[in-house]
Order: structure tokens, then sequence, then C-alpha cells
């Protein structure tokens, strides 16, 4: 209770509000500068609080706390909100970059095939064009077509490997799973004689692998795969195999890895035979006996040049009966598996070749 004749008076900016008590009842209250509702507000939110330090009065603002209280923490979800929107928003620009760079490498992609075809199409019409030129058109002309020969017999392999896939997903009987191996088998037969041919027109083509993707030139061997190469990848593959299958797939690893030995010693030695050939100091055409010595020269050294049609085809005659003894350990189940491990292998090379052709590059 305040004392009579106890004067209160409190000053909030432009409002002042009064009280007397003079008689012990209050008197009419006062609030000038504020109207009804600021008046009301005034003393809805004001405590009084006696008997604090010698009688002083404590006038504490219970609105403005809960408010200022309010406020910090719709600025700290303000906060939070702007920083969820943000992330979001680097998140959408990081996927559309992403999505855009793969769109764009699958265009690059597709203009470097289209390139290759039209370089190739325009260099076997420039080659058939010149005039007196006829070996270098038909050298252009039949590596041309092995490389369409050999991109059809891609297409009806993988026709094969598809039908091998799902016949053992479907568990189809081993008589049906049996046609479908022999005549993969039977494709790559194909394969040997379309090089044959090609190698008769153009050695180098088919030996450097110019019919294949950068990525599989990388691990050519004459022309081809190496079959020790094949068997150790199919071998790990092909787990679990009995104790004889282990020791034949052993056996035939051994024995193919010593005439791929024997086939590379006589490469090497070819190369030098026509290193020591082409580097003879009297091949020097001056005079007439020179000219006649250098043309029986280069006559001797085209001769050592012929015989690497003789090495392609025992490559690939090693390859062929590599792949038919692999047919004869397995099972006709294990051999179509077989032949699903060496596709994958082989595609996971041209996909590696196209995501490298993909990649941008620094210049």
């Amino acid at each position: 209770m305040f004392q009579r004749g106890t004067t209160v008076s409190m000053a909030t900016g432009n409002q002042h509000v009064e009280n007397w008590a003079d008689d012990g009842h209050p008197t009419e209250d006062t609030c000038t500068d504020i109207d009804t509702d600021d008046k009301n507000q005034c003393f809805s939110t004001v405590s009084w609080c006696n008997g604090v330090g010698d009688g002083a009065l404590v006038v504490v603002d219970s609105h403005d706390q809960s408010k200022t209280r309010v406020k910090a923490e719709d600025q700290k979800t303000v906060r939070r909100l702007a920083q969820n929107r943000e992330a979001a928003k680097k998140s959408r620009l990081r996927k559309k970059a992403y999505v855009q760079q793969l769109e764009n490498s699958r265009v690059r992609l597709a203009q470097l095939e289209q390139e290759l075809q039209r370089a190739r199409q325009q260099g076997a019409f420039i080659a058939t064009g010149i005039p007196g030129d006829r070996g270098h058109s038909s050298v252009a002309n039949g590596a041309l077509a092995f490389d369409m020969d050999y991109a059809r017999w891609v297409d009806e392999h993988q026709r094969l490997i598809i039908d091998i896939r799902s016949a053992i997903n479907s568990q189809m009987g081993e008589n049906e799973l049996h046609l479908l191996v022999d005549g993969a088998m039977a494709h790559y037969d194909e394969l040997f004689r379309l090089k044959s041919i090609g190698a008769k027109v153009d050695v180098f083509h088919i030996l450097s692998g110019m019919w294949k993707t950068p990525a599989e030139r990388c691990f050519i061997w004459l022309g081809g795969f190496r079959s020790s190469e094949l068997l150790k990848i199919v071998r790990n593959q092909l787990e679990p195999l009995t104790e004889q299958q282990l020791m034949g797939i052993y056996n035939l690893q051994q024995s193919s890895q010593q005439a791929e030995d024997a086939l590379s010693q006589g490469m090497e030695a070819l190369q030098q035979s026509l290193s020591e050939t082409l580097s003879s100091s009297s091949l020097g055409p001056s005079g007439s006996e020179n000219v006649a010595e250098y043309m029986g020269q280069m006559a001797i050294a085209l001769g050592k040049l012929a015989t690497l049609e003789n090495f392609l085809h025992q490559a690939d005659l090693l390859r062929q009966q590599t792949l038919q003894q692999m047919r004869r350990i397995l099972t006709t189940c294990q051999a179509a598996r077989a032949l699903l491990v060496i596709n994958d292998y082989v595609t996971r090379l041209r996909a590696l070749n196209s995501l490298w052709l993909a990649c941008p590059r620094e210049y």
C-alpha cells in the first residue's frame, strides 16, 4: 500500500501518467498525449513492486521483455531459413551444372563419332579419286570395308550376348543354352575370317588395331587380345571350378603364354632385321649401280614385311584355339558365363574410352 499523499509519476516518451492519493482513494487517472488503447496498455504492462531496498519503486515492463525474446527467436528462425534457402540454391546450381556437363559430354561424343565417320568416308573418297593411285585406293577401301564388317560383327555379337544373358537369368534348359554358346563361338570364328581377309589388303591396319577404340588398343597384341590374359580374367570370375578344371585352365594359360612369347620374339627379330636393312649405308641412290642396289634392298625389305601377315595369322589361330579349348574344359553354363565375362571386360574398355573422350581438356 502507498502512504497518504504519495505521488507516483511515470513518463515514457511523450506519455505522462499521474496518480494522486490524498485521502486513501485513488483520484481520476490522467494520461496525456496518448489515446485510450495506449492508455490501457500503459497500465496493463506496468507492475509495481514495493519493499525493494528502502522502499524504492521498481518498474518492470514485462511486455517489452517478452517482445524482445520473441524478436530474437524470430531473427534466429529467419537466419536459419535464409541459410537453408542458400544451401538449397547452391545444391540446385551444382546439380544443374553437373547435368549440363553430362549433356555437353554426350553432344561432344556424338560430334566426335560423326567427325570420325566423315573422315573415314572422305579418306576413302580422296584415295579413290587420285588418278594412277589404285594401290592406295584399294588399301583404303579394303580397310574401310573391314571396319564396316567389324561394326556389323559387334552388333550381332551384342545380340548373341543378350540372348545368353537372358537364358542364364531365366534358367533355360541345357540344350537351348548349348545352342546359344555354340552360336557365339562360331561368331568368333567369323571374326577371325574377316581379319584374315582384311590382312591381305592392309596388314598394318589390322595389326595396329585401328578398327578398335583407343582404350582397347592400349592392350592389343598382334591385332587382338592376349589369350593368356583372357584366361586369367575368366578364371578369376568363374568360381567355383573343380580341381580338374583349374588344372586345365592353368595348363592352357601356360601354353598360351609360351606361344605368345615365341611370336613376340619373332616380331622383335623381324623389326630388328627390317631396321638393319633400311639403315644400310649402301642405300644412297647416287649413280646407276647404287640405284639398282637400293631397289634390291627395298625388295628384300618388302619380302620381310610380307611375313607380318603370317604373324597375324598365327596370333589369331592361337586366340581361336584358346577359345575352343576353354569351351571343352568348361561346362555349358560355365562357358556361357565365360562369354559374358569376356564381353563385359571389352564393354568396360569401350566405356572407359568414351568417358576419356568426354572429359574436358585444358589447353
